[in-house]
């Protein structure tokens, strides 16, 4: 695109005057169909569903067609990727937008189960969201609000983020050999139809694969050219280094992208679409994908700087004035950024599908097999390091909350929430007894006392350090030291200063899961140690500073039922969601919780 960007004060205002990640970012995320879809809600050779025919019933552009303003400024633009790319549609919506929100709704209200899978961990601090973890599969019961879906899990109900899931491509399974011979009163033809039917779900897979590759390609040319290029260009607005927090290795990414999409390309078989073999791709480019680690651990620090940039209107309406001008959707940068990270989780499934429907005699089997495997590992080391990040935010709240704190703050140190629970602490003189609150940190132990009152308020009361630590379980008995009689106990000894900490538990089994969260504690040092995983000075500081605003505003009121749920029996989700400050991985905009009102669950890191 040839377009340039004279002063900040050049076309722009609209929506992007506010910083709200997740909303409506998930551009990669939505399922895609491609050629070869199923022609209809329902397969005429499966009783199941696909999104891809999903996609074909809610299209806004017929097959073969692209939009105008799309195809304009490819020439010249990029290689001959794009000619193939050209010739499949697939735009840009949310997973719960436009046509498709409606039909998925439609699907629901006429009694089709509809299967999300997660792209990550959901850590939920409140009774009326869903959490789960990475790879879950949930029950998706209502898709009317666009960002907060109401799902099902194994252990029960509620909210969760729209953009936290990716909808299976195949809802139900196949028909059975046996029911297709049955019914066709046949048994060659029925087992025909049902290869047939496992093939056309291959074939759905594979086309949201490449179909998926091409949207994220656009994407993150957008980027690339929509606002790098233009940033650079204004020097006394963006320095080098500050291009680098905000986007990161992305261009990187999009290098690697392009030569992975070539190679899809090359692999896939047009006339039979399940005859492809993707799964060689995957490994061939598997050390590429390590790019991403470098993406998504540096993505809180653009967060914070992108929060830091929208309190000044040039940035807002310059940023506002890329985007128009790239002709991109109407989501605010925050929002683009999030793509990659979305992306690199979603592989694993992806993966994991196409494997369900490669019969072990396809020459792509054991290439799929071994490529989940990679991806997983991948997707798993960055999974890990969202959550972790997360949790800065949730301790620096935890933190505020607690009365009279002594001492640095918690995430100096540590910046994960291990294990906590109520023990009696055994001191000298006299081995008085007194029952505090334990809360296990890497690096450190917290312990608090409860108000004699107000049983959800919590008094600082000291902290034990934990490297150099020697964690010795006791026997029920007298304990030598101290000379009382002490059950489920164990001693905490402090190496280089002799201090010594007895520590007993109301039950035995409560004893032992201690014991494992020491060990625990211990391992997840030298992991991070391993990995290079540590908090930013920058990171630390906008978390308290965000801890510090919640606190400011108390306790939220009550929130009204939306007037789309009330006929619905589920909990009220807020109409309108309030936007927060982000430095964590760009979540959707969240509720107001009550949780850090109302300690008294100590539990603060639910999942």
């Amino acid at each position: 695109m040839s377009g340039d960007l004279g002063t900040s004060s050049s076309s722009g205002g609209g929506s992007s005057a506010g910083l709200s990640p997740g909303s409506d970012s998930d551009s990669s995320g939505v399922v895609c169909g491609g050629r070869g879809g199923s022609g209809g809600m329902r397969g005429a050779l499966s009783r199941s569903w696909s999104l891809e025919s999903l996609r074909s019933a809610t299209a806004a552009l017929p097959d073969g067609a692209l939009d105008p303003a799309l195809r304009a400024d490819e020439a010249g633009s990029e290689e001959d990727l794009y000619e193939d790319v050209h010739s499949s549609s697939h735009h840009y919506s949310h997973p719960g937008g436009g046509g498709e929100q409606l039909a998925i709704n439609e699907l629901i209200s006429d009694g089709s189960v509809v299967c999300a899978e997660a792209l990550w961990d959901h850590v939920t601090m409140d009774d009326q969201e869903l959490g789960f973890k990475a790879g879950d599969v949930i029950e998706v019961m209502d898709a009317t609000n666009r960002e907060w879906w109401w799902g099902r899990v194994a252990d029960g109900e509620g909210w969760f983020p729209a953009s936290f899931v990716r909808l299976r491509v195949n809802q139900d399974e196949p028909a059975d050999d046996e029911e297709l011979g049955t019914g066709h009163g046949g048994a060659g033809d029925g087992g025909a139809e049902a290869q047939s039917s496992k093939d056309q779900m291959r074939t759905n897979v594979i086309n949201e694969i490449l179909s998926t590759e091409r949207d994220y390609i656009k994407h993150l040319r957008d980027i690339c050219e929509g606002y790098i290029r233009q940033c650079r260009k204004r020097a006394d607005m963006f320095s080098e280094e500050q291009l680098r927090t905000i986007f990161g290795n992305i261009e990187d990414i999009y290098r690697c992208q392009k030569a992975f999409v070539k190679a899809l390309e090359q692999k896939f078989n047009r006339e039979r679409p399940h005859l492809s073999e993707l799964g060689a791709c995957f490994l061939e480019h598997q050390a590429d994908f390590q790019i991403y680690s470098e993406y998504c651990n540096n993505h809180p620090n653009a967060c914070v700087e992108l929060s830091r940039l929208a309190k000044l209107s040039k940035y807002v309406y310059f940023f506002e004035a890329c985007r128009l001008l790239q002709k991109m959707i109407d989501i605010s940068l925050d929002g683009f950024l999030l793509t990659p990270v979305q992306k690199i989780c979603k592989y694993p499934l992806q993966l994991a599908e196409l494997l369900k429907y490669t019969p072990p005699q396809h020459r792509d089997f054991k290439d799929v097999e071994a490529a989940l495997h990679a991806m997983k590992n991948v997707a798993q080391l960055i999974n890990e390091r969202k959550r972790r990040l997360e949790n800065i935010d949730k301790i620096a709240q935890w933190q505020s909350s607690i009365e009279d704190w002594e001492g640095e703050d918690l995430l100096v140190r540590s910046s994960e929430l291990i294990h906590s629970g109520e023990l009696t602490r055994v001191t000298q003189p006299q081995a008085r007894s007194q029952q505090r609150m334990f809360f296990l940190f890497d690096h450190q132990l917290i312990y608090c006392k409860k108000d004699l009152l107000r049983r959800d308020v919590l008094y600082y009361k000291g902290r034990v350090d934990m490297d150099g630590l020697e964690v010795v379980d006791l026997e029920d008995g007298k304990d030598k030291e101290l000379h009382v009689s002490v059950r489920n106990a164990f001693r905490l000894r402090c190496g280089p200063t002799g201090e010594s900490h007895l520590l007993c538990a109301k039950k035995p089994e409560q004893k032992q899961r201690w014991l494992r969260a020491f060990a625990r504690e211990r391992e997840q040092v030298r992991l991070d140690q391993e990995t290079g995983f540590s908090i930013t000075q920058l990171q630390r500081k906008q978390a308290m500073l965000n801890a510090s605003k919640q606190q400011a505003l108390g306790k939220p009121k009550a929130l009204g039922r939306p007037y789309y749920l009330t006929r619905q029996k589920h909990p009220a989700l807020p109409a309108s969601l309030p936007q927060q400050q982000v430095l964590v991985l760009a979540e959707p905009k969240r509720k107001p919780s009550t949780f850090w009102h109302s300690i008294s669950r100590l539990a603060p890191f639910r999942k």
